[in-house]
């Protein structure tokens, strides 16, 4: 009976060991900061371009898939506890719309198009899942007297602000880029005409990552980042045509050029009604962007503090 009740006392002793080194909960505290970078792709929803319908509801069902291109990003974490990160980063992404790449007639008739780089830098508030069960040797015995392999899961989903800068170009029918902004397309500045948009903006950022932590310190995971903002001129698209006549004796030709190069696929669609009110060229609901992206990261280990020698003496 000694016996066994000895053996007893030894194995919780030998479980509340490998279960401290199996589990440890605190061990977060070790390694709070981190860099990272990503790399991935990036679209936009707003008034020119999507889906092969009438209307925009600026919904995911409305993504012009052929308008993906490329986005990057480095930023920088730091944990406040096990379930809260506080982080910050620097984004660039490609974003274009084109008319031409939709079957809808009204918006295909537009035949507006746009693309631009975005510059992002924002910060952000991380809240979510870690744990703290790591793979490896299940008895937390060494491996051939060698350091196992230590896993650990990460999903958080986020919330923040940011500023960016935008600067929308279109494409002529020759093939020519132009800088949007300075044609005053919509009449910004004219009378009863728009104020000129600001190419810097806010952001709010909302999403959510996953990431993978290997051996501690590196980590590879995926991230999806979706901005809404408070601009409607992301694309150089807002509100409605202004007189032709008017853009071109204020800022030439090529303004009117740029403000109207519709198909004549339907009569009249770009004219003033008959009672004079203008003819619609955009939507007033604010754009957005996106991202998807690919994440690798290294965290830092918090270094001991060395004793200090005191001397007898």
């Amino acid at each position: 009976m000694k016996r066994l009740h000895l053996s007893f006392f030894c194995a919780i002793l030998t479980y509340s060991s490998v279960a401290q080194t199996f589990m440890r909960p605190n061990e977060w505290k070790k390694y709070k900061r981190e860099v990272f970078v990503t790399v991935g792709v990036s679209n936009f929803l707003g008034d020119l371009g999507g889906g092969n319908k009438e209307g925009s509801n600026f919904g995911p069902s409305d993504l012009d898939w052929n308008q993906t291109r490329s986005a990057l990003g480095f930023g920088g974490r730091y944990k406040l506890s096990r379930f809260i990160n506080v982080a910050g980063k620097f984004s660039y992404l490609a974003i274009r719309g084109d008319d031409a790449a939709t079957e809808d007639i009204y918006r295909k008739n537009r035949n507006l198009n746009f693309r631009s780089n975005i510059f992002e830098l924002s910060g952000r508030l991380e809240i979510g899942y870690q744990s703290t069960r790591r793979g490896g040797n299940r008895y937390g015995i060494r491996k051939n007297y060698g350091r196992g392999k230590n896993f650990t899961h990460n999903l958080f989903a986020f919330a923040g602000i940011g500023a960016f800068y935008f600067n929308p170009k279109g494409v002529d029918a020759s093939g020519k880029i132009h800088k949007l902004r300075p044609l005053h397309t919509e009449g910004q500045g004219l009378p009863n005409g728009p104020k000129q948009y600001s190419n810097f903006n806010v952001s709010v950022p909302l999403g959510f990552y996953y990431k993978l932590t290997i051996n501690k310190v590196w980590s590879v995971g995926l991230e999806f980042s979706h901005r809404i903002t408070f601009s409607d001129y992301i694309d150089d698209v807002s509100t409605v045509y202004y007189d032709p006549a008017a853009l071109t004796a204020a800022y030439g030709p090529l303004s009117a050029t740029m403000a109207d190069p519709s198909l004549g696929l339907i009569p009249g669609a770009s004219s003033p009604a008959a009672d004079g009110t203008p003819a619609q060229r955009g939507d007033l609901r604010k754009d957005s962007y996106m991202s998807l992206e690919i994440s690798v990261s290294y965290i830092f280990k918090k270094q001991r503090k060395s004793a200090r020698l005191r001397s007898k003496f």
